[in-house]
């Protein structure tokens, strides 16, 4: 049948014969607002709230609360909190991501002889930039195999599970989808424990260690457990591995979950709870506090953790409270995410799917192509 209207799939128009196809590595983290304003928060906590993975009440009762009642109170609040630890630069989530998709970039460019065969691109689950623009993007650079790597170490459906739907969506709409893996989780993967380790080491190093250390992880309903969602149990791993690799006895340590909203129950020991508790009843006086499942610092931890969370301990009877930054735009964390990704592209590389044409056969396809009538 002819072309009828716009076209219902989304294809590369630039598409040339004889061109070999590239491997792509979308990272996505979950979101942030454009600016710290309660417009541009409204907007964002309504594509974020609205997301039945991360609100798991039905619609038909859930719009009302939404729609009435939290986007008319909470932006106000949130704007606030947001613009307590904006930068020049803005959001320190998105400032973060970039730094860690730029030098993923120049790493893969490197050890590729700069022939940029690995594209990179940065998306946000919620907010700018889109999944559907950095897949476009991928489109238009002639990826056909796709590494999807969530900056979430841990798994969970409110959160990685979210964005393998959302690529999935927009990858329905190609007309010439790439093929495509997912990275689920990294929880354990000797890399990231390794970095998250290093992280914490070289903190004391330079600055001695405490009397306790708190690993604190963004909390999720405790009906997710029950549910069956991997979460808890994976945050419960990374806390022990990296433990281990520091050489901390039991004791020594303690997990928490923080960022918990609503009145609904969510994974305990609660991170407020917890740090009132080792000051009041433990007695630690100097406590350090890490946040290994966020690889960018964030509102969570910078107003979270570095401000709420030392205030609680402060009042509660401790001395000494100190925030151990992420990963952010280290060389340790774009070093864990090459090999990372490069983990998974492996069977690609060895086998595992069709192997690439050399220079000689990408010439004859494109001659023969040409000879059929292709303009490209």
């Amino acid at each position: 049948m002819g072309k009828v209207g716009k076209p219902q799939f989304y294809s590369n128009s630039d598409y040339k014969h004889g061109t070999s196809e590239k491997v792509g590595v979308l990272l996505v983290n979950l979101g942030t607002p454009d600016s710290p304003t309660p417009r541009a928060l409204k907007k964002y906590l309504k594509e974020f709230l609205s997301d039945p993975r991360v609100v798991e009440i039905p619609r038909v009762l859930w719009w009302p609360i939404l729609n009435l009642i939290i986007l008319n109170i909470r932006p106000k609040k949130s704007a606030e909190k947001y613009l307590s630890v904006w930068t020049e630069d803005g959001s320190p989530l998105l400032v973060n991501s970039k730094l860690q998709a730029k030098g993923l970039k120049n790493l893969f460019s490197e050890r590729d002889n700069c022939q940029k065969n690995i594209i990179v691109e940065l998306a946000m689950r919620y907010g700018n930039p889109s999944i559907d623009s950095a897949l476009e993007k991928m489109a238009q650079d002639n990826v056909g195999k796709l590494v999807v790597l969530p900056l979430y170490p841990q798994f969970s459906a409110s959160t990685t599970a979210t964005v393998f739907d959302k690529v999935f969506t927009k990858l329905s709409k190609f007309r010439n989808p790439p093929a495509v893996r997912l990275i689920k989780s990294y929880h354990d993967q000797s890399a990231y424990v390794q970095a998250v380790a290093n992280k914490v080491a070289e903190f004391w190093n330079y600055n001695g260690r405490p009397s306790h250390l708190l690993f604190s992880f963004h909390g999720v309903p405790i009906r997710s457990l029950y549910e069956g969602d991997p979460y808890h149990c994976q945050c419960q791993k990374t806390a022990r591995l990296v433990a281990d690799e520091l050489n901390l006895k039991e004791g020594e340590w303690t997990i928490s979950f923080q960022s918990r909203f609503g009145k609904a129950e969510w994974l305990k020991p609660y991170t407020t709870a917890t740090i009132q508790k080792l000051a009041k009843e433990d007695g630690v006086k100097k406590l350090d506090v890490v946040c290994p499942g966020f690889l960018s610092d964030c509102l969570e931890t910078l107003e979270e953790i570095d401000m709420e969370a030392r205030e609680d301990f402060l009042d509660a009877g401790g001395e000494n409270f100190r925030y151990i930054p992420c990963l952010n735009g280290s060389s340790q964390a774009v070093e864990m995410l090459a090999e990372i990704a490069i983990d998974e592209m492996a069977s690609w590389a060895t086998g595992g799917g069709r192997k690439e044409p050399d220079a000689n056969e990408l010439t004859f396809q494109k001659h023969r192509a040409t000879a059929l009538g292709a303009k490209n």
